[in-house]
């Protein structure tokens, strides 16, 4: 299935902040409409238009310019929240936030001020940057080509794990010239030639269309292109913010576990007759496993948001235009930390919840196995082995980490 051209509804003149009742509400009506999109993609489409007319997109800019003035330890807990309710809303918008974050940095820039003006007007941005073809993962390079045509340029070029572009509105491609210098165009959704499908076959993250986008003799605007060195400079460590930002989804999905287990054993009326007590909800067995998973999903987002808050500061450096490489560090040592410990952790949780529950909590209509997939699914977009090894040959013998994508 392939996107179609549509009039977005308009942010509301007022983006929701941080506390407001608004973001309240906004994260009570995605929870409560998770489960209908489980069963029926299209939803999501609904579940975008809530997000749209809040102005969420416009969450981290100041509030004198139109936005919702949220820190980035404050969009981090927004994350939490959102993962909780549905963890393919929040992974939606992960391109998105990193995208509004760039452009953040470079204020003079007049291209970069009018895409800002789109994401004030609740418009969505996505991301062409992932390549089947590539060999070595990660590494800036790239088969999508942009080339001098007429009075502009056209762009070709497959992309994949494409998520979210399928709900947004503009598309953060990343390509090379035909001197092979890498650049970035940025193009409507919706411009003749390209064509972004639902064809995302994954386990888990079902609802996020992680999928391909195919570019075909785009055209692009002069104004539409980004020299990225020259244009947009890159912070240090500059993937822990994307990184970080799945993690917390997964502490997300923790929260919504320990939530679920609590449900399932209040709502059961009946137990074996070798348990500890007649009614589940007294059983001691069934309330060391809620305990523990409850103890689980604090530690979780404690240490999310530990690495939150470095990472809070070291953008703020940056904003000021002294990047603090110090700062930078920590915060992808932090985030890294973060997942090699929870990814496995999580896992155990999704079935654990499962043992409060009896047979009955494995009926499709709980859907409770998406929390396990799920955390898959985002748990797989950096295998943990690489990062752990990493980190442990730091903690020996110190020095720089990765400082491409993927870590």
């Amino acid at each position: 299935m392939t996107t179609l051209v549509s009039q977005q509804p308009a942010a509301s003149s007022t983006p929701v902040t941080f506390g407001s009742s608004a973001l309240d509400t906004l994260i009570e009506t995605l929870a409560d409409g998770a489960a209908a999109r489980e069963q029926d993609k299209s939803l999501t489409r609904e579940a975008m238009d809530h997000v749209r007319r809040a102005g969420l997109g416009a969450f981290r800019l100041p509030r004198d310019e139109g936005g919702g003035g949220g820190s980035l330890r404050e969009l981090f807990e927004v994350v939490l929240r959102l993962g909780a309710a549905d963890s393919n809303i929040p992974h939606i918008l992960r391109n998105h936030f990193v995208f509004v974050e760039r452009a953040r940095r470079v204020p003079g820039n007049s291209k970069f001020r009018r895409w800002l003006d789109l994401v004030r007007s609740g418009r969505i941005f996505g991301l062409g940057g992932s390549e089947l073809g590539t060999r070595d993962i990660g590494n800036g390079e790239y088969d999508t080509l942009l080339k001098p045509h007429g009075q502009g340029y056209v762009l070709t070029g497959r992309k994949f794990y494409s998520t979210g572009n399928f709900y947004s509105d503009l598309l953060y491609v990343n390509a090379r010239t035909p001197e092979g210098k890498t650049v970035a165009a940025i193009i409507p959704v919706g411009r003749a030639g390209v064509s972004v499908d639902d064809d995302w076959d994954g386990v888990g993250q079902q609802l996020t269309a992680s999928g391909t986008t195919i570019l075909q003799d785009v055209h692009v605007e002069p104004g539409e292109v980004v020299d990225i060195a020259a244009e947009e400079p890159r912070t240090p460590y500059s993937a822990t913010f994307p990184q970080l930002y799945l993690t917390t989804i997964i502490a997300g999905i923790l929260r919504r576990i320990e939530r679920d287990a609590v449900a399932l054993v209040k709502q059961r009326d009946r137990n074996y007759y070798h348990a500890l007590a007649e009614q589940p909800a007294e059983d001691p067995l069934l309330q060391q496993v809620i305990g523990r998973l409850s103890g689980l999903a604090y530690v979780a987002e404690s240490a999310v948001l530990a690495a939150a808050d470095i990472l809070d500061r070291a953008h703020e450096s940056a904003l000021a235009g002294k990047p603090d490489p110090e700062l930078f560090l920590e915060a992808a040592l932090r985030a890294a930390k973060s997942k090699i410990i929870l990814d496995d952790l999580a896992l155990s949780a999704a079935t654990q919840l499962f043992d409060v529950g009896g047979a009955s909590a494995a009926t499709r209509r709980h859907r409770l196995d998406r929390h396990w997939r799920n955390i898959r699914t985002i748990a797989s977009h950096n295998p943990v082995s690489y990062k752990a090894r990493i980190i442990g040959r730091h903690a020996i013998h110190q020095g720089p980490l990765p400082n491409a994508a993927f870590f």
